[in-house]
């Protein structure tokens, strides 16, 4: 498989090659340890797949019952009116027909997010309006700046996803229904809970049954995600009649096949083993991220979703680890650079049981460092330019001079030091953010055996011989590395500001940025005014890299930032989620509850 993996990746349809596809390749008729597709590794039971593959039979020879006969036993269980809700073959099918049937001229979405609630309505030529979650705030949605933003660019439909896919972020109910309220006006708000199942930040956290009362409100489900089924492509919609009604005439009659058909038969029978199944999901993120979090300079963000959102070591190149450790260690990991306002330097990793994350954990020790807990390895470095997954916005954002010329720009405007975020203002009837709680950040090392950072790598121009440059300094012993709470490792601090000689003139001055402001999208020299070599810093060899997070103007090794998608630099912290501790479990959108 070494040879061919890069080849599988290029040619899936998808952001990765199916299980089949992997299995065939490898050629021992088992594939990968797959920290890739975020489904619940402990449902079913091996005693209910047992059952279904007795009845395999009958399950692929006959014809399944209609949807309404499927919707409405599902309706039974989660003790829903069969009214209010509609079931499609995934949630994919779902989205492709709210795009269709219900979203007019234009859709807001925080990016990066799942890739259909962007792709899908450019494919249908819709206004799509991308909303920057900024990396020096976790990717933490702020509510106030969202609706700020609706408003400013006039959009007709929102999107919010929660638990947020790649980077697992939450937001409480209450909040969400603030939200709603204050977007009382708009065409349709979608509230895509698909991971909900998994998070324990709050014991009843959907809002499913505002959305039965409300005339603008979808909310969508997954049944794949939280059952650890993704083949048999099954997932569902609650929303007022009216709407669900207009959704579920669109949809075949036999939209849904005969093995969704029997497990939602059988879930009511086996409500105690899912119950546990999530619950041991959400110990395992926790144990996950411990140990992830105690790999140097590997950033852990908090989640509430099945799988966590890292950021890689200055140096390392998301796609080269992605293959190596699928050609090397047979594991499978979700490379994020082809996520509009994601990029190559993150992964994202389901939660799986301990044994498999110690594989993963060994794996990227040896994958990132070479050896045990050492220095990040140049060779990943390839030069390989990768890019956002986009090659429109690329272009866009570049002005067609690729992501060289974007990161020389970056360098040239003093790139190292964080940007300043300027504060949008707050919609009144949304709630004011609290403040994110300090976190604790490794000590880095003072950078004699670690590579520039990747904007830097591709900045100076090249010469026939190299200059000689004077001997580096003795490498110190490393620096221990903190013990591991038992909390993940939540998002680091933004690293000290600049100097003001170092800091360009105008863009990145702290004074508040109208909302107007904001939505126009700037050009890469708005953001990133270059500087004369006078007035740039010289880089010395002792200089090391900041270790926090990447400034919004700099792109990660041929990826971009999520400010640079919008084409504006920053905007408020938004408060972290935190990693509450487990009480009692989520119902599934109100199982076992009445009405």
């Amino acid at each position: 498989m070494a040879d061919n993996v890069s080849s599988l990746f290029r040619n899936s349809a998808a952001h990765s090659p199916s299980m089949a596809a992997l299995t065939r390749e490898g050629g021992e008729g088992v594939g990968p340890v797959d920290f890739c597709i975020p489904c619940n590794p402990y449902f079913p039971t091996p005693a209910m797949l047992d059952t279904m593959a007795a009845r395999l039979r009958d399950i692929i020879t006959y014809y399944p019952s209609s949807a309404d006969t499927i919707t409405a036993e599902l309706c039974n269980l989660l003790q829903l009116p069969p009214q209010a809700v509609a079931m499609g073959n995934g949630s994919t099918e779902l989205i492709t027909w709210i795009d269709h049937l219900l979203v007019r001229e234009s859709l807001a979405v925080p990016v990066p997010t799942f890739g259909r609630w962007t792709d899908q309505p450019m494919e249908t030529g819709k206004r799509v309006d991308m909303f920057p979650l900024q990396e020096s705030s976790g990717f933490a949605l702020d509510l106030a700046q969202y609706a700020e933003f609706i408003r400013t660019r006039g959009t007709r439909a929102a999107v919010i996803c929660n638990p947020n896919n790649p980077d697992g972020g939450f937001l409480h109910k209450h909040a969400i229904v603030q939200f709603m309220d204050a977007m009382a006006d708009l065409d349709l708000i979608i509230i895509d809970e698909s991971f909900l199942e998994f998070a324990d930040a709050e014991q009843e956290p959907s809002v499913v049954q505002e959305a039965m009362v409300r005339p603008n409100v979808i909310v969508l489900r997954s049944l794949g995600k939280n059952f650890g089924l993704h083949g048999i492509r099954f997932g569902y919609m609650v929303a007022n009649p009216a709407l669900a009604g207009r959704v579920r005439s669109m949809l075949p009659k036999w939209n849904l096949n005969a093995f969704a058909e029997y497990v939602v038969f059988m879930l009511k029978e086996h409500g105690p083993e899912y119950a546990q199944s999530l619950l041991q999901v959400r110990r395992d993120r926790l144990d996950m991220a411990s140990q992830l979090s105690a790999l140097p300079g590997l950033t852990v963000y908090p989640s509430q979703g099945n799988f966590l959102f890292v950021r890689l070591p200055v140096g390392a190149e998301g796609t080269v680890v992605r293959d190596r450790m699928l050609a090397e260690h047979r594991i499978l990991v979700r490379e994020c650079g082809n996520k509009i306002g994601s990029s190559s330097r993150f992964l994202r990793l389901v939660v799986r049981p301990q044994v498999d994350v110690r594989r993963l954990v060994s794996g990227l020790e040896q994958v990132l460092y070479g050896t045990r807990r050492g220095a990040v390895v140049p060779e990943l470095s390839s030069g390989t330019g990768y890019s956002s997954g986009t090659a429109a916005v690329d272009r866009l954002v570049t002005n067609g001079a690729g992501m060289p010329g974007l990161a020389a720009q970056a360098m040239a405007a003093g790139a190292p030091g964080p940007v300043a975020a300027a504060p949008a203002a707050v919609a009144a009837a949304m709630p004011a953010p609290a403040t994110p709680p300090a976190m604790p950040q490794p000590v880095p090392s003072d950078g004699a055996g670690m590579p520039m950072p990747a904007a830097a790598q591709v900045f100076p121009q090249s010469v026939p011989a190299p200059a000689p440059t004077p001997p580096p300094a003795p490498t110190p012993p490393p620096t221990p590395f903190p013990t591991p709470l038992p909390t993940p490792a939540p998002v680091p601090a933004p690293a000290p500001p600049m100097s003001p000689a170092a800091m360009a003139p105008a863009a990145m001055t702290p004074a508040p940025m109208a909302p107007a402001a904001m939505a126009p999208p700037m050009s890469p020299a708005a953001m990133a005014p270059p500087m004369s070599p006078a007035m740039s810093p010289p880089m010395t060899p002792a200089t090391a890299p900041p270790m926090g997070p990447t400034p919004p103007g700099v792109p990660a090794r041929g990826g971009l930032t999520a400010a640079q998608v919008r084409g504006t630099n920053g905007l408020s912290p938004a408060p972290a989620t935190g990693w509450p501790n487990a009480q009692s479990w989520p119902n599934a959108a109100g199982m076992g509850q009445a009405g």
